[in-house]
């Protein structure tokens, strides 16, 4: 899509956003819009210039109210890259620079249909699915043009202690889109066709102790492990069971889950995946440590424990240097605060990671940011974040180095 073209869609969102109330003033619907600036810089080793972004996405839509138990929602996204734009969007061919995948386009976001009865629900349509803490399945929010699914979701609550999620899934609209080039690689599509099924269930034992068993078969037919591996190579089952709750100032979470193969993925696949948390809130400081380990395979390529619909950027660094886990697997113990200051919210991380397989190490990661909301301005908020991560092993990883500037306005 041409800049002109994405210009004309902004403008078009924005004054159907803006008439949205006025337009459906006997409805008591609520109009979206949500306007994201973000200017991104990334410093990394093999690369002789850094790369640069500076980008604008506009959301805007309508969500009706509810008629018998029935709504619908329509949704737009609309991203704009603005200035010279000196960084790899994975389409543009630009490899002299690091990747920064905020693709400049616009496409439908979310366009549903949805009934609800007291704590049940089915939602058809395009759509977004954030399970649990996302991290096998969610938006991937954080970047530019969110991850949403073509498919139907059912919701039920037999009884109060007791939910039932499940989702079939006919397509993903990647991060990557809205569209594919030249330069688009089997690692990265703008669409991940296949049929998949999501079952998440969930049961409140007691007070401080919830239970999710999971299963999550992806058929993905359209994307594979790397760029130069055979396609359907991420289709998977994955089964699961989390336990978390939190007692007084005290939480905790506890996780395990096995991925194989399916039928139509060429490799034979085998691996595990572990985690464990502790949590503790004082004076409003919330402290979290953990050990997270996605194992590695065994055989030729690259068959380790993968999360490819996951909200990656919120798991292993900020600096999204494991957004694939290497074939030897990664383990992750990480250690963090989330800090009230002036209004605001301030959050360091260390991450040090190193192979599930084989010994050695990748490096370590320092991550910080502090979010506050803007004066004087319903809805506005400033964002300021960086990620230093630094390699043990040249061979494997390298070096990287990300600062974000953000201001976002929601409606």
């Amino acid at each position: 899509m041409s800049r002109h073209a994405v210009r004309s869609t902004l403008a078009t969102f924005v004054l159907l956003s803006l008439g949205a109330g006025s337009a459906f003033a006997a409805d008591t619907g609520t109009p979206i819009l949500d306007l994201r600036y973000r200017h991104e810089t990334v410093d990394q080793d093999g690369f002789a210039n850094n790369a640069n972004a500076d980008t604008l996405r506009v959301r805007a839509g309508y969500v009706t109210s509810a008629w018998h138990g029935w709504s619908a929602l329509a949704e737009a996204d609309g991203v704009l890259g603005l200035g010279e734009g000196r960084y790899n969007d994975t389409r543009n061919g630009e490899r002299q620079y690091p990747v920064i995948a905020d693709r400049a386009g616009a496409e439908i976001n979310q366009a549903l249909l949805r009934y609800t009865s007291g704590k049940n629900s089915a939602t058809l349509g395009r759509q977004r699915i954030n399970l649990g803490n996302q991290r096998f399945v969610g938006g991937s929010a954080w970047r530019q043009n969110e991850q949403t699914y073509d498919g139907v979701r059912l919701q039920f609550a037999p009884v109060e202690q007791l939910a039932i999620d499940y989702s079939f899934i006919d397509n993903i609209n990647t991060v990557f889109g809205p569209d594919d080039s030249a330069a688009t690689t089997a690692a990265n599509p703008s669409d991940i066709g296949g049929h998949s099924h999501l079952l998440n269930i969930g049961w409140k034992i007691a007070p401080a102790l919830a239970a999710s068993a999971y299963y999550y078969e992806l058929d993905l037919d359209r994307i594979a492990v790397t760029a130069t591996a055979p396609l359907g190579t991420l289709s998977s089952r994955t089964t699961g069971l989390r336990l978390e709750g939190a007692q007084g100032a005290w939480s905790y979470a506890a996780e395990y889950a096995r991925q194989h193969e399916l039928d139509s993925n060429p490799w034979q696949l085998d691996s595990r995946y572990l985690l464990a948390e502790f949590g503790y809130k004082v004076h409003g400081v919330a402290l979290k440590a953990g050990y997270e380990s996605l194992g590695g395979g065994e055989g030729s390529g690259n068959r380790a424990f993968q999360t490819p619909l996951a909200t990656k950027h919120i798991f292993q660094g900020w600096a999204d240097v494991f957004l694939t886990t290497p074939a030897q697997g990664i383990d992750d113990a990480y250690v963090g605060a989330t800090v009230p200051l002036a209004g605001g919210s301030l959050q360091a991380w260390y991450h040090d990671f190193s192979p599930e397989r084989g010994g050695g190490s990748y490096g370590d990661e320092i991550d910080m940011s502090y979010a506050h909301p803007i004066p004087g301005v319903k809805g506005l908020a400033g964002l300021l974040k960086l990620a230093r991560y630094r390699s043990d092993d040249p061979a494997r990883t390298v070096d990287t180095d990300k600062v974000w500037v953000q201001l976002q306005y929601t409606y």
